[in-house]
């Protein structure tokens, strides 16, 4: 009876390690990629011209990053983040450029798309720029990034602005000390903005009541054109966000106090900074 158990015992232990190997053997385990080569078909300084806007201008290539599994290379598909930020900075400016490119190993701009890019990211036009440009693949869930080797150029942008840059703008709304604006009131001077470069205003410090509306104006007590939200009424962002023409109401920032706000029609975004 005991070497009966004994039989028994072993089989047992053998048809569990037999499961055992044909599991571990069934196991996809990811084994190594390579950092993808970024190139471009030109380093050479760029000066953008806006006659130029449709005439493409910057390629990117990268190789393909090869992600190996047991199984072989991963027909997973690929995402490509393109980074553009100033030197020096180590991709880490809060306003660098970022793009997204799924499953291709090229990206091409035209003139006034890389001219976008900078500006979006708050660069001064006329003025030389130096870039760093790379490329990060990553699979599924940004995972297992691989990041290139890091291309440095030189491009001066041109003024273009998203919407047309008017004579004057004001704030109006329940969240400013003049409350709303009616048609034919009296200009506030305290809720004007200055002018501080060729598309960009400010008001240095203005008195906010916290999470009210509030919209942007070029003409005080007029409201045949207004500046609002680009999503829904009082869903922006309070610390600043996007706008558009005839928009929804913005709502301002949570805590009440003294607030400079500054309005860029060359990049489509407003912010508020409290002091």
């Amino acid at each position: 009876m005991k070497n009966i158990y004994s039989l028994i015992a072993g089989a047992l232990f053998l048809t569990a390690s037999l499961m055992g190997c044909k599991k571990e053997e069934n196991r996809i385990i990811f084994e190594g990629a390579v950092s993808p080569v970024l190139t471009a078909n030109s380093v050479a300084p760029r000066v953008l011209v806006i006659a130029n806007r449709d005439v493409p201008t910057l390629r990117l290539n990268w190789t393909n990053p090869n992600y190996t599994f047991t199984t072989g290379v991963s027909s997973q598909d690929v995402n490509y983040l393109i980074q553009i930020d100033l030197e020096g900075a180590n991709f880490n400016s809060a306003k660098k450029f970022e793009r997204v490119v799924a499953r291709d190993l090229v990206q091409n701009f035209t003139t006034g798309e890389l001219n976008a890019a900078l500006l979006s990211m708050d660069l001064a036009e006329n003025v030389a720029h130096k870039l760093e440009v790379r490329v990060i693949a990553s699979l599924i869930n940004n995972s297992v990034p691989m990041v290139s080797n890091t291309l440095r150029m030189t491009v001066t942008p041109y003024l273009d602005v998203v919407f047309p840059v008017p004579a004057n703008l004001y704030i109006t709304g329940a969240a400013t000390p003049g409350n709303w604006m009616g048609g034919g009131d009296p200009e506030l001077l305290s809720q004007k903005f200055t002018k501080i470069s060729s598309s960009e205003f400010q008001i240095n410090s203005l008195n906010m009541k916290a999470s009210q509306g509030f919209l942007f104006v070029p003409v005080y007590g007029n409201w045949s054109n207004k500046y609002g939200f680009t999503g829904a009424g009082l869903a922006n962002n309070p610390d600043g966000d996007n706008f558009r023409p005839d928009g929804n109401d913005f709502v301002s920032p949570g805590v009440a106090g003294n607030y400079r706000i500054n309005v860029s029609f060359k990049t489509g975004k407003y912010t508020f900074t409290k002091l």
